[in-house]
């Protein structure tokens, strides 16, 4: 990553051409497509390469395909399209306020770098998801969330202010007080108003790189939701389902509550304060696809859920494997084989948490389909985002592995979903119907006006875009 030079936003453009095409897919991998990528290696070369795609397709109808891509984290087809622009080499910090910790930064800055490089200074990140390999541009336009969602909002609600590249190829500086409709439709847009070219946001400050963390044993799922009741104040807080189990241990969970933990070395500030190493375990080929089945899942769940001897847990742990703890297998994504896998993640109003999530762990349980990845968190209010995926509630992700049957399932888990009034989140999604899509997404009429002011329609399209109807 290089280091802060205000020279890499302003440096001469220079002659850009496109490389050759080439399959890539999302973090699921699926599903594969070509593509023709554009690097992005200065801030001012955005406008003349978008200028340049879309002279290049002025006689194609319907309008160009082009969308910004970081790591591709996302897990289906939204940072899909037919030209890419690949924004991972925008990864250097423009200014520093280390009084306030405010930070401003190009887009494409990871948060595993802001993370090593801020850490050892006492900040941490306000809000971050289970893995740190996401650009701050895709934080933005995923408008993530974090174990913290109770009390501390989305990612989006810690920007100060973002830079984007509309179609035009003006740079436009928003904010919720400066052009705010196209704030609140970038942040959780999927990229669909423009390129995200930079942002500043606030950290928090931290003693130490440790979390104290204490882990709840619940027997079913009617107790997993009422710890979670019970620990609504405490600021980090995600339970691990078994979603194998039936009958009266149907949800039972390991409850992980996690506060930042006072520095642990009184005289050592490096120690307090030090980053994770990089990992060296690896996937290295893609897995079998008969690998993940219902008997490994389900050995799996029992030696995990049965980790925890006690009711109640407690332990010290680094910041890594409370936050990140698959980011410790690279390429833990060819676990599910070639034909890859989809995370199904949705939320439901807290009214409904109960019965509603009764229902889909039963359907999912019946289905033989279960996951060794099943994450429950709680979520806060909404926030003003147009297509923001939180809603206060329950939210739920499960890896499922693809097959030919997989899709019909999940349409089924769908109008489950729609019933108790929740939705699916965008930056997980491979396969939701335009339907599903408007149905439970109230403000995309909205979004969509914003999209077309400032010319978007007509430029920044994805894969999961044109499938949905926007």
């Amino acid at each position: 990553m290089s280091s802060s030079k205000e020279s890499k936003e302003h440096k001469e453009p220079s002659k850009q051409t496109s490389q050759p095409k080439a399959q890539i897919s999302g973090w699921g991998n699926y599903p594969v497509i070509e593509s023709t990528p554009f690097l992005a290696r200065y801030i001012n070369e955005i406008p003349q390469t978008i200028q340049n795609i879309q002279q290049q397709t002025t006689s194609i109808s319907p309008p160009p395909s082009l969308i910004a891509s970081g790591l591709r984290r996302s897990y289906g087809d939204s940072a899909l399209a037919e030209h890419t622009l690949q924004t991972h080499t925008l990864n250097y910090f423009l200014s520093f306020d280390e009084t306030l910790g405010i930070v401003h930064c190009a887009a494409g800055v990871s948060l595993a770098e802001l993370l090593n490089v801020f850490v050892p200074k006492g900040w941490f990140l306000p809000v971050t998801p289970g893995t740190q390999f996401v650009t701050v541009g895709g934080a933005i336009a995923s408008d993530v969330h974090g174990k913290n969602h109770h009390l501390d909002g989305c990612f989006s609600q810690h920007i100060i202010s973002l830079t984007l590249c509309v179609a035009s190829g003006e740079q436009v500086t928003c904010s919720l007080t400066q052009h705010r409709e196209l704030f609140l439709a970038t942040c959780g847009g999927m990229g669909l108003t423009g390129v995200i070219t930079s942002a500043t946001l606030k950290l928090i400050p931290i003693e130490s790189a440790f979390i104290d963390e204490t882990t709840w044993k619940t027997e079913h799922l009617s107790e997993t939701l009422e710890q979670f009741e019970a620990h609504q104040n405490t600021t980090y807080s995600v339970a691990w389902i078994d979603c194998l189990t039936k009958g009266k241990h149907l949800g039972r969970s390991l409850l992980m509550l996690g506060e930042h933990a006072p520095q642990q070395h009184s005289k050592d500030k490096e120690q307090n304060l030090k980053i994770a190493p990089p990992s060296k375990l690896s996937v290295p080929i893609n897995m079998p696809n008969a690998l993940l089945n219902s008997l490994t899942v389900k050995a799996f769940n029992t030696l995990y859920y049965h980790k925890a001897r006690q009711k109640k847990n407690q332990r010290i742990v680094h910041y890594a494997p409370y936050f990140y703890p698959l980011d410790s297998i690279q390429n833990w994504n060819r676990l599910y084989g070639k034909k890859g896998f989809t995370q199904y993640q949705f939320v439901l109003p807290k009214a409904a948490g109960l019965e509603g999530l009764t229902e889909i762990l039963t359907q999912i349980v019946n289905s033989k389909r279960g996951s060794f990845l099943a994450v429950l968190k709680v979520f806060g209010a909404h926030n003003a985002n147009y297509l923001s995926f939180p809603m206060e509630g329950y939210t739920l992700a499960i890896d499922f592995k693809i097959d030919p049957t997989l899709f019909a399932f999940l349409d089924k888990l769908d109008q489950i979903v729609l019933h108790y009034g929740g939705r699916i989140y965008l930056a997980k999604d491979a396969r939701m119907s335009e339907q599903t899509f408007k149905q439970s997404y109230p403000n995309w009429e909205t979004f969509q006006t914003v999209r077309q002011q400032y010319g978007a329609d007509q430029c920044f399209n994805s894969l999961q875009s044109q499938r949905l109807g926007l």
